[in-house]
């Protein structure tokens, strides 16, 4: 059998791999969860800036130009923030709000043309987001970030 060996990452950036800007914490603790939360958030809300209105914008938006499909990949992705505040410990009830601006999202972006225009606007993870931090803040306080 032979020994497994460790990828340097210095080898790889030389190789062409680029690392992706921020790490992403595997860890069970409330502040490793919500980093990944506003991950997930910046990468389907705010990956992209539209030049000349500076206007951001992210996957979500981009996956659901895609008729069905990309709006369900789109929810399925952002049904993830909220398997991540269930296992925050949310109420149910915060729990079926973000759950109802995921489907939602996914309702009206459904729609030819105007659900993709709505899309655009309508930043059911933002919203999500924005639940999390709140009990986040409340409930384990030592997990606040200062946002600049």
């Amino acid at each position: 059998m032979e020994p497994t060996t460790r990828i340097d990452p210095a080898s790889e950036r030389d190789k062409g791999a680029r690392p992706m800007g921020f790490e992403v914490p595997m860890g069970t603790d409330p502040v490793s969860i919500r980093r990944r939360i506003e991950a997930m958030e910046q990468l389907l809300e705010n990956s992209f800036a539209i030049p000349g209105v500076n206007y951001r914008i992210g996957l979500d938006s981009i996956i659901g130009l895609v008729p069905v499909i990309g709006d369900f990949v789109a929810a399925a992705m952002g049904m993830y923030i909220v398997w991540e505040a269930r296992n925050l410990g949310l109420p149910k009830w915060k729990l079926w709000r973000m759950s109802g601006n995921v489907l939602f999202d996914t309702a009206v972006g459904a729609i030819p043309v105007v659900g993709d225009a709505i899309d655009f606007v309508f930043k059911s993870n933002t919203r999500n987001l924005k639940i999390v931090k709140r009990h986040l803040d409340k409930h384990h306080p030592a997990a606040r970030t200062i946002d600049g």
